[in-house]
């Protein structure tokens, strides 16, 4: 009985031992599994932490050119807008050089037409003289300029001024004689009733009363509506 008891006591510490190996053995596999799964998850992390590194150079390297690019586009703006405004002022340039040489609209005494700058300038500088009493100044002024510019639009007008000064110079002829070539190279041109009756005028200081009566009766004749024609009619009666 005692011996059936050891042997079954020993057989039960044998059990157990073996019981205890197979469970150490398990720990230790199972401890080797979590050393070598620590060890994946360890180099996995330091992969991560590398690849996240050289990510955050990309972004990095990244930043560094949009901030370089950004540099490039706001000098180039510049230059585009320093372009732009250089073009603008080459144009304006261009155009005002333009406008000293290129004809340009006038209008005068009711008429528009194209003059030359130089051609305007000119014009309104005689007028000037006359305007300021300096006859002698405005007759050679609208005599040259009679010269330099025969198919002038001034034409017309510029006879009317030239006489105009003429007349105040008491060269009563050559007066008349360019009232006479304003009515009639330019018959309808507004001053030219007022050209007829300056020329009549000139014929009385010249003492032609009957060439004055057959100017202010072509006067009445031509341009019966006109302010001028009026003052013929006054001047007629008392020429008689």
């Amino acid at each position: 009985m005692l011996s059936f008891q050891a042997s079954s006591a020993l057989f039960e510490d044998d059990d157990a031992r073996r019981a205890i190996l197979d469970l150490r053995q398990k720990v230790e596999s199972s401890q080797q599994r979590t050393a070598e799964e620590i060890r994946k998850i360890s180099e996995e992390n330091a992969q991560l932490r590398r690849s996240l590194l050289d990510l955050s150079n990309q972004i990095e390297s990244l930043r560094s050119e949009m901030a370089m690019l950004r540099g490039q586009n706001e000098q180039l703006t510049r230059g585009i807008s320093d372009v732009q405004r250089s073009q603008k002022d080459i144009t304006q340039g261009v155009e005002e050089r333009l406008r000293k040489v290129e004809p340009g609209k006038v209008s005068i005494d009711g008429r528009d037409f194209e003059a030359e700058p130089a051609e305007k300038l000119e014009f309104e500088a005689a007028l000037a003289n006359l305007r300021k009493g300096d006859f002698a100044a405005a007759q050679v002024a609208y005599t040259a300029f009679l010269k330099r510019y025969p198919q002038s639009g001034y034409k017309s007008s510029s006879l009317f001024w030239l006489a105009n000064a003429q007349y105040a110079l008491r060269d009563y002829k050559s007066a008349a004689g360019n009232f006479r070539a304003l009515a009639t190279s330019d018959p309808q041109h507004p001053r030219s009733p007022e050209a007829l009756l300056s020329m009549a005028n000139c014929q009385v200081e010249l003492k032609d009363a009957k060439g004055a009566r057959k100017t202010l009766e072509e006067l009445i004749a031509s341009h019966p509506q006109s302010e001028a024609a009026s003052a013929a009619k006054e001047r007629l009666v008392k020429l008689k």
